[in-house]
């Protein structure tokens, strides 16, 4: 049979409308029923005079039906509810739709009480009826337990004050939920049938205040008293509130907030409240459970933690809005401290989690940030590698690595110690985090750079060499080989494979350019080369890179003379043009490469092989120093310095040398005993052998050096800053001279008129 226009469109466009109306007065009807049979019982249990009989609540429409009945055959009957009487009417709509209400009727009956979910509608009286009766029937049995078992009452009122508080079900906070969150789907709507209570609860809150909204003194004590005595849900609700009003005190957007603040010593007060009570109150009715290994279990699909998410995700993102906006170092630490606890809490919510770890890099990185200040970050960002998933450790490394990028933009002899820093703590991260997360991100961050040194030797352009002879290059490269020195040690780690692509990369970014100018970032590299061979004991052939610097026309023609101070090759890639040519600068270079090249072989310098390995770089030193040496017009570098330098390491390298073939005429087994060649030498310490000492006291030797001139740097800073001190109390003095004689001259024209007068 065809359906009729009017039907066709009643289907379209208020079917769905009426049929849920009807479904959710169903379900209010049956929490209505079952409330009512649980009272009833638990009067029946108290012994009171109507144990009999239910009592029936005041909008219940089906109480004849019910009223025979026992639990049991309640429970077998499926929940069915008595229909509603059915309005009578003649309007073609309502008639039409009837065979579909009865189906899904009949649908809605067959499902399970548990499988129902009970959703409050949003408007009408017989909510607000339901919902008060519902209060009431909640306090009545309070009244019950507390005249049947008061000690138990009183265990509930100490330790679960939440569930004796009938407005907690639903801790709303308005404008909280941010519809970013990916994992946010999950979680059930909240109800709003509490919304004109929970409005009148926060109007009684915010009366508080002095005057409309504003926050005063005395509200944050109270709100205190009641977080610190009492762990109150309702107080954390409202610190909450104020403290996202203060996390945006500063900003000149049109935002509203419940709270307004203009105190500074409320403001104070109240982000201490909040940064070190709320992680105590979540922790006070959420406890997280951490095993040994570290992995933490919160309860997400409790009540307890539905119910307080919107506390934590309003807390978290006002914490993360206020590292952005913060300069004092004291408070940056209490927020980044407070961050701690609650981040168990936030595993769920990824993008939060992103979010945070974002704000602790940053602040992490930023160079102006106390070392104090970043060792907090840091162990923000280490408490999620810990905790976290595989995807919130790839998250958290990626943000750490690029807070380490911003951060080692440029490095002076003021920020070299931050930029170490970030890169040893970075390094920890990657020992972590699991194999297969580390090994991914290593992997990809190095092949990006590879893929930078790719495009600058394929570019043809001037500038392309900058992509790579800049300090976030160089200090990317120091920060792998400082993961692959603490990581990668075992022969079967997981990250052993990357060392030979980091390797290379390297060797090929220090050759790119092998202009003097350059040197300083080669030797650069060549350190980072050192320390991944070291810790590793993988032979990098670094010698070759380290002659090309010795046979450049900077190191085998005399220089010119020079005033210019001792080039900083720490805080150094780039030599300017007035060292070039220098004396200076030839001393200096000089100086690194007898350094570097002693700490290459004093790497092997207990190997069975040394003197093999040190015979090429012999001979290419005594020709180098043959040529240098020559003393006839044009020739030699006159440098008595650096060829003294330079023959003593020969020296060295040759007794060296004597010593290992000395060792090795007394051993038994052939060459290709691997076990054997492998136990050469172990019980002797590497400072034991000629080169080995050499190279210690020259250690000693530049420490003492360094540490005298970084004093001595410390103190010229304190000396100009004496000096700027003197200079603006002298200028102030002459300011306040000149408006004092100004007022005693106005002072004596003022009783030279009078006298005229």
């Amino acid at each position: 049979m065809a359906q009729k226009k009017a039907t066709k469109k009643f289907e379209q466009r208020r079917l769905k409308d009426t049929l849920d109306r009807r479904n959710g007065l169903k379900k209010i009807k049956q929490k209505q029923q079952l409330k009512a049979k649980k009272k009833a019982r638990s009067v029946e249990e108290n012994g009171g005079p109507e144990a009999a009989t239910p009592v029936p609540t005041t909008k219940e429409k089906g109480e004849d039906a019910f009223k025979n009945m026992s639990v049991d055959d309640f429970f077998q009957g499926g929940f069915e509810v008595p229909e509603l009487p059915k309005q009578k009417g003649n309007k073609r709509k309502r008639q039409a739709a009837a065979a579909a209400e009865e189906e899904d009727d009949e649908s809605v009956s067959d499902v399970s009480f548990e499988q129902q979910s009970v959703v409050a509608p949003a408007d009408g009286d017989d909510d607000d009826a339901s919902v008060s009766e519902d209060d009431e029937d909640f306090k009545a049995q309070l009244d019950a337990l507390k005249q049947r078992d008061p000690a138990f009452h009183k265990h509930l009122q100490e330790d679960e004050p939440e569930l004796l508080d009938a407005d907690l079900d639903d801790l709303d906070l308005s404008g909280d939920e941010d519809d970013d969150d990916d994992d946010d789907d999950d979680e059930p709507k909240r109800k709003k049938a509490r919304k004109s209570n929970d409005d009148d609860d926060d109007s009684e809150a915010g009366a508080e205040g002095a005057g409309k909204n504003e926050l005063d003194s005395a509200t944050v004590k109270k709100w205190q008293k009641a977080l610190a005595e009492e762990h109150s849900l309702r107080a954390a609700k409202e610190v909450v509130l104020a403290f996202r009003s203060a996390a945006h005190v500063t900003e000149d957007e049109d935002k509203e907030f419940k709270y307004s603040i203009s105190d500074p010593h409320v403001y104070h007060h109240l982000l201490t409240l909040a940064l070190k009570h709320i992680p105590a109150v979540f922790q006070h009715h959420l406890p997280v459970q951490e095993s040994r290994s570290g992995k933490v279990h919160v309860a997400t699909d409790s009540k307890k933690f539905k119910n307080l998410a919107p506390l934590l995700r309003s807390q978290m993102a006002s914490i993360t809005h206020l590292l952005a906006s913060l300069s004092d170092p004291a408070t940056l630490r209490l927020t980044l401290t407070s961050a701690l606890p609650l981040l168990p809490y936030l595993l769920s919510f990824k993008k939060l989690v992103r979010d945070v770890a974002r704000a602790a890099a940053d602040v992490w990185s930023t160079p102006s940030s106390t070392e104090a200040t970043r060792i907090a970050a840091f162990l923000v960002l280490r408490r999620l590698i810990v905790i976290g998933d595989s995807g919130i450790r790839e998250n958290v490394l990626k943000a750490t690595y690029q807070g380490l990028i911003k951060g080692s933009r440029s490095t002076t002899v003021h920020t070299i110690a931050g930029v170490n820093l970030m890169k040893n703590s970075a390094a920890e991260l990657w020992g972590l985090a699991d194999s297969s997360v580390a090994y991914t991100t290593g992997f990809t961050f190095i092949r990006q750079l590879a893929i930078h040194l790719r495009t600058s030797i394929t570019n043809n352009s001037n500038e392309s060499y900058k992509t790579v002879y800049n300090w976030q290059y160089v200090h990317s490269l120091d920060f792998w080989s400082r993961v692959l020195s603490s990581h990668a040690v075992d022969p079967a780690s997981p990250l052993r494979p990357l060392i030979y692509p980091l390797v290379q990369v390297t060797l090929g970014a220090l050759r790119l350019i092998p202009t003097a100018t350059y040197f300083p970032l080669r030797f650069q590299l060549i350190r980072s080369l050192l320390r991944l061979s070291h810790h590793t004991n993988t032979f990098i052939p670094l010698a070759p890179a380290l002659y090309e610097v010795l046979n450049s026309a900077e190191m085998r023609k005399a220089p010119k003379a020079s005033t210019l101070k001792p080039l900083e090759f720490d805080t150094s890639i780039r030599a300017a043009q007035s060292y070039l040519r220098t004396r200076t600068y030839q001393d200096g270079t000089g100086e690194q490469v007898a350094e570097l090249l002693s700490e290459f072989l004093a790497i092997w310098s207990k190997s069975i092989a040394f003197p093999e390995l040190a015979l090429p770089v012999i001979i290419a030193l005594k020709r180098w120093l043959k040529e240098v040496q020559n003393r006839s017009p044009g020739k030699g570098n006159k440098n008595q310095k650096v060829n003294s330098l330079m023959t003593l390491l020969v020296q060295k390298i040759e007794a060296n040398s004597r010593f290992i073939e000395e060792k090795r005429a007394k051993v038994e087994f052939a060459p290709n005993d691997r076990k054997g060649v492998e136990g050469f030498l172990r019980d002797t310490n590497w400072d034991k052998t000629p080169l080995g000492a050499f190279v210690e006291g020259q250690r000693k030797t530049r420490e003492a050096k360094r540490k005298m001139l970084e004093e001595s740097r410390v103190e010229e800073e304190r000396r100009r800053e004496r000096e700027k001190k003197a200079e603006r109390e002298e200028r102030d003095g002459r300011e306040f001279e000149g408006v004092e004689s100004e007022g005693t001259d106005a002072e004596m024209s003022d009783v030279e008129d009078e006298e005229s007068e």
